[in-house]
């Protein structure tokens, strides 16, 4: 049994990314920020309203993080289902994502996403054939907050096509490089045959 009141889903006040680069400063083990944070730290310049924030580590760095982080609860996000992570307890293989409540404010701050990469190679987790040198796939801000670089943050977007999707993808899409336009499409092209955003982006050479 949960030992406390369970939070409501959508009791988001998330923090702004300069916050958690401040806690996690010096934790030597690989992150960045995903989502629509991520295209935003890429512009220089938040584009629109966040509802949450994402950030990515290593499925073996999680207790690493989670000390960092120590002042939040934890909570396993899967098929909808939002569960209790105990301090001890390890977050099943099948779990990717990892809410942390802010036990004081009881708010949802930041998103812990788990990927199934290596310190070096960034993997796709939809698809494990995709991967890529970590130094490849993540930049940082003029604030040195590392970030998943667009090209990746539109793969993911590329599944559900949201309002917001659509819009962040038009505000990408004509600054994206040719070789980032070209991987892009590629990776539309196996996982997404026909997509629309395919006919948008430039081929590979």
């Amino acid at each position: 049994m949960v030992p406390y009141p369970s939070l409501d889903h959508g009791a988001w006040s998330a923090w702004h990314p300069s916050m958690l680069s401040e806690r996690l400063d010096g934790i030597g083990k690989p992150w960045c920020v995903v989502g629509g944070w991520a295209l935003d730290l890429w512009h220089g310049h938040q584009t629109r309203e966040h509802e949450d924030l994402e950030f990515t580590v290593l499925r073996g760095d999680v207790p690493l993080f989670r000390e960092r982080l120590g002042d939040m609860r934890f909570h396993t996000v899967g098929n909808g289902v939002v569960r209790y992570l105990p301090p001890n307890e390890t977050p099943p293989e099948e779990i990717f994502q990892i809410w942390c409540e802010d036990v004081a404010a009881r708010r949802w701050r930041v998103d812990m996403m788990i990927e199934p990469g290596t310190p070096d190679s960034w993997v796709y987790k939809r698809d494990w054939r995709i991967s890529a040198p970590r130094t490849e796939m993540v930049a940082l801000s003029a604030d040195g907050i590392p970030y998943l670089r667009p090209a990746a943050i539109l793969l993911f977007k590329a599944k559900y096509r949201r309002p917001k999707d659509e819009l962040d993808f038009d505000a990408v899409v004509e600054k994206l490089t040719a070789p980032e336009q070209a991987w892009l499409k590629d990776c539309l092209n196996r996982l997404h045959p026909g997509h629309a955003w395919s006919e948008r982006l430039e081929p590979s050479a």
